[in-house]
Formats: structure tokens, C-alpha cells, sequence
């Protein structure tokens, strides 16, 4: 066998498995770094990872039965063929590959992020690449057969990241330690910069913004970006831009296990927090809803001398409740400590006024939704109590802005508006959403939407129950996904949903040319309601 035969071969095995582990790669650092959840999503999605390795396994079998035959009946024809195996194998593995590059070329709405965290699982999974190859040479080199066994390594690709993490995970320790006793080092050194910790199933982000936006009519805020809610999210905010000009810093809190708001608690220690919601959201990971009440409800129990805002709309924290210092509002007509009621929208906005004991007063935004009053309505609290009046909240109320991919209106031209309710769904929030678009009575309302994901052994009915409450909502429903589509689908049907004004896309670019393709001409109005992440 010449050295042409094995550079050629090994060449293009390198080739196979860089392009397959990047793609694995993306995935895992989608599924949060998480085996479990990493495995989870290997096994939803078993079909696609089988399609990728199966040509492997069928050359190894293939080969080593060609092998077996050389040594039984070593004639030269025999000979001659596992000759030729390792060129059979190399054009194999490109032609393998070739599926994977395609995938790859397609853009990510999240593309792979090359963090020192991954830089370092890349250099791990190197050594182990070699490692194999090299072992297999070794030891199955009289055979002929270390080129097949080598070969298998892409049918392995999807499990490498899960490896390489469990090696790498007694240095990532060391490093997140160091990096979180670093960042409570600077909170311990700024004790007069005061924490607001934001959390919610839904509502976190936007009231942040909002309660940034009104806490900079007098103070110096910093907030949490984007949603920079996790762990090591939170550290490197307080790390790379908290300083002691910051009078208050906003940090908003995210968790799909109990434990983790707990765990961003120990490190920043909030002087008062903020509960905007509980629902059945992350249900796959939590497990069930009493243990996401327990986790949103660690916000609370990490204030000492503070206060407590708790959204009691909602039913969970109402029943729930807390023994700390807290301060209640709602617009669900409660006798709370702040009220939002008189709410009108319009397509241009919507009015409401505040009442806090004997205190009233009138406001109006260019946002849309009584979800939004309920968000605003919060961060109005939370200002006030920080000593901000009335009066001085009119003006930054009235000037709020969207969060993008939050109920962000969004004018195409050509009579079409669209509603970006992109960021991942939850059953309460998409009926927000839904009811938004219902009011918009003179202009076709199209709903685009692949359903709610991470819930569970609930999703199904959940995103029926979500087809029912559409089909008072909308004219038309575009359902993005195959897989997705048949719960909503059945929703809407059972409503008497007409067949006709349902149709089911392959992805987004697809049901948006369906949607724009509707009537030209007509005013239009497009609801876009989740989009899915690219693990899904």
C-alpha cells in the first residue's frame, strides 16, 4: 500500500470529521453545553445523525469482510482489492462530507461562537482524533484494516463534544471559578451600587429594558445585554463593564434547572428583585412547574433588606407569595399596590393609568398589548420606589421602544406590517401575541409560527390548545415544519379553522414568501410568533 494510498485517505477522513464535528460542535454549544441535553437532541434528531455515519459502518463491514477473505483465500485478486480499499474509503468519506458542507453553508441564525471554552474542546478532541488513528494503525496495520476502523470516527462525531467536555470539565471548573470569584471581588468593592435581579418565565427581558430606560431618567444604569442571563453571561458583564460609576445594575436571570438563579443570587446579591411571570416554559429540563416556581422564587429568597416586585397577575406567584419585603402589582383589577387599568390599544399604541394608593396617573406608549402595560407597569413600580415620580415617568414611558424579536412592530411598505414575535414562545405569551393581532380588524391577519418547543410531555397539547386560541385570531395560519405543524393544525381544526386558509412550510424563508404571496396588495398584517433555534 503506497504513501499516496494512506495520505490520500487519512486527508480526506480529516476532511469528513472537521466538517461533522463543527456542525456537532454548533449544536452542543446550542444545547448549553449540557450532555443531557446535547443526547437529547442526538436522539430527536437520530434519523439525520444516522443518515450522516451509516455509509461508515457499511465500508467497515464491507472491509473488513474483504479482509477476512485475503487471509482465507489470499489469491491477488483479493489482494489487489484491499489495495484499493483505502481510495474506496477516502471517496467515501467525501462524498460524505459533501451533505455536511451544504448544511454547514446554510446560515445560522446563531452561528458557532469560537470561545476559549470551545478553542480549548477543539485542541481536546485533536489529541483523541490522533490518538484513534494512531492506535488503529498500530494495532490493525497487519490486518489492513486501521483505515476502516478510522473511518468510523464521523459515526462517532455527535458523541465527541460530550467527551471532550468530560475532559475538559476539572479545567473549566477551575477557570469558571476563578472568573466568578473575580466578578463577586468587583460587586464586593461597589457597595453603593445597588443590584436588581430580574427574572421571569417570560417578561424578564422586556421589563428590564423598560425599567432601564425609566431608572436612566435619574440614575446611572447598567443592565445585563440581550439575554446574557446565564451564569458565566452574568460574570462577564460584571467583569468586562460594571465600574463604580454604575448606580444600579440590572441583571436579569435566566435558569432551566433549579439551582441556577440561586447560584447567579451568590455571585451579584440583589438588593431587591423583580418577578415578572411563571409558566410552563423549560418544561423538558425543569420537569414540572412546582420546580420552576421554586427556582423563580430564589430571586426572592436572596433579598435581605430589600423588596420583593411580584407580578400578581399571575396566578403562580399570587398563590405562591413570599415572606420578604414585597410590593405587588397587576391590571387584572387585584387590590394591588399598583394597578394599571382605563387600557386602550390601538394600532397606534396604548393609554393606561396607574394607581399606588392615593396617586394616579395617566400614561401612554407606542407599544402594543396589555402584556406590555403588564411589563411597564413593573418597571413604573420599581422606579417609583427608587424616587422617581409620576410625572418625571411620563415622558421615558411614552418614549419605549420594542425589544427586538418582542412584539417589535415592523413596517415592510406595500400595506404589510409585521409583529416580530420571534424570541422563543411560551403559551402565555404567544396568546398576548395572538390577541395583538386580532385587533388589527381591517387588514389580513397571518399568523407564521412552528409552535412552542421545550415543553415536555405537555408540548403537544400545549401547542394544540395554541392552534384553538389562534383561530380566533388570525385569517390565515402559516405552520413552519413539518414536525411541528400537526398539533397546531388539529387546534385549529377543532375550532373550525378552515383547511384551506392553513398551510404548512418548510422554514421561515419559505412561509414568508406564502405570506407575502397572500393577496398583494391587500393590507396585511404577519405575526411571527417563535422562531426555532438552529438545534431545532
Amino acid at each position: 500500500m503506497t504513501v499516496f494510498a494512506h495520505i490520500f485517505f487519512f486527508a480526506a477522513l480529516l476532511v469528513n470529521f472537521t466538517i461533522n464535528f463543527v456542525h456537532y460542535m454548533h449544536m452542543f454549544q446550542l444545547n448549553s453545553y449540557s450532555t443531557r441535553e446535547h443526547l437529547e437532541w442526538r436522539h430527536k434528531n437520530r434519523f439525520d445523525v444516522f443518515r450522516r455515519g451509516v455509509w461508515a459502518w457499511v465500508f467497515f463491514i464491507a472491509a473488513a469482510a474483504v479482509a477476512v477473505l485475503a487471509y482465507v483465500n489470499g489469491n491477488f485478486l483479493i489482494w489487489t482489492l484491499c489495495d484499493l480499499l483505502p481510495y474506496i474509503g477516502a471517496a467515501l468519506l467525501l462524498c460524505g462530507a459533501v451533505p455536511a458542507l451544504l448544511a454547514l453553508k446554510k446560515p445560522a441564525k446563531k452561528k458557532l461562537v469560537f470561545t476559549p471554552r470551545v478553542i480549548r474542546m477543539c485542541v481536546t478532541m485533536t489529541v483523541i482524533y490522533g490518538a484513534v488513528c494512531a492506535l488503529s494503525f498500530i494495532f490493525l496495520y497487519s490486518w489492513r484494516l486501521y483505515f476502516a476502523a478510522a473511518a468510523l470516527l464521523p459515526s462517532f462525531c455527535v458523541y465527541m463534544p460530550c467527551l471532550a467536555n468530560l475532559i475538559n470539565k476539572p479545567v473549566e471548573k477551575a477557570i469558571n471559578r476563578h472568573y466568578i470569584n473575580d466578578a463577586k471581588r468587583i460587586i464586593s468593592e461597589l457597595p453603593n451600587t445597588t443590584v436588581i435581579g430580574i427574572t421571569g418565565s417570560y417578561g424578564k427581558t422586556s421589563t428590564k429594558f423598560y425599567l432601564e430606560r425609566l431608572l436612566s431618567a435619574k440614575y446611572n444604569v447598567l443592565m445585563t445585554p440581550g439575554s446574557f442571563n446565564t451564569t458565566m453571561g452574568v460574570v462577564k458583564v460584571v467583569r468586562g463593564s460594571l465600574n463604580a460609576t454604575h448606580e444600579i445594575f440590572l441583571c436579569e436571570m435566566g435558569a432551566k434547572g433549579v439551582g441556577e438563579i440561586k447560584e447567579i443570587c451568590d455571585i451579584v446579591h440583589p438588593k431587591h428583585s423583580i418577578i415578572t411571570s411563571i409558566g410552563e416554559q423549560h418544561l423538558e429540563t425543569f420537569g414540572s412547574v412546582e420546580n420552576i416556581i421554586k427556582t423563580k422564587f430564589e430571586i426572592a429568597d436572596a433579598v435581605t433588606d430589600g423588596t420583593v416586585f411580584l407580578n400578581y397577575d399571575n396566578e403562580f406567584i399570587r398563590n405562591h407569595g413570599t415572606d420578604k419585603n414585597h410590593i405587588t402589582y397587576g391590571i387584572e383589577g387585584g387590590k394591588w399596590d399598583y394597578t394599571a387599568d382605563s387600557i386602550r390599544v390601538t394600532e397606534k399604541g396604548t393609554s393606561f393609568t396607574v394607581h399606588h394608593g392615593d396617586e394616579e396617573k395617566q400614561f401612554s406608549t407606542k407599544l402594543l398589548g396589555e402584556h406590555n402595560v403588564q411589563n411597564i407597569l413593573g418597571a413604573i413600580a420599581v422606579s417609583h420606589e427608587l424616587g422617581i415620580s409620576f410625572d418625571e415617568l411620563v415622558y421615558p414611558v411614552k418614549r419605549l421602544e420594542a425589544v427586538p424579536h418582542r412584539m417589535q412592530i415592523l413596517d415592510k411598505g406595500n400595506g404589510v406590517t409585521i409583529i416580530d414575535d420571534a424570541f422563543n414562545s411560551n403559551p402565555a405569551g404567544a396568546r398576548a401575541a395572538l390577541k395583538t393581532l386580532s385587533m388589527f380588524e381591517d387588514a389580513l391577519r397571518i399568523l407564521a409560527t412552528p409552535g412552542m418547543i421545550e415543553l415536555g410531555e405537555r408540548e403537544y397539547q400545549l401547542n394544540k390548545e395554541l392552534g384553538e386560541f389562534a383561530a380566533g385570531c388570525c385569517d390565515i395560519a402559516i405552520l413552519v415544519g413539518e414536525k411541528q405543524a400537526p398539533p397546531i393544525k388539529e387546534g385549529l381544526l377543532a375550532k373550525g379553522f378552515t383547511e384551506n386558509h392553513i398551510i404548512v412550510a418548510a422554514d421561515l424563508s419559505e412561509a414568508m414568501k406564502a405570506a407575502y404571496a397572500i393577496q398583494a396588495g391587500r393590507k396585511r398584517v404577519i405575526l411571527l410568533e417563535n422562531d426555532l433555534p438552529d438545534n431545532f
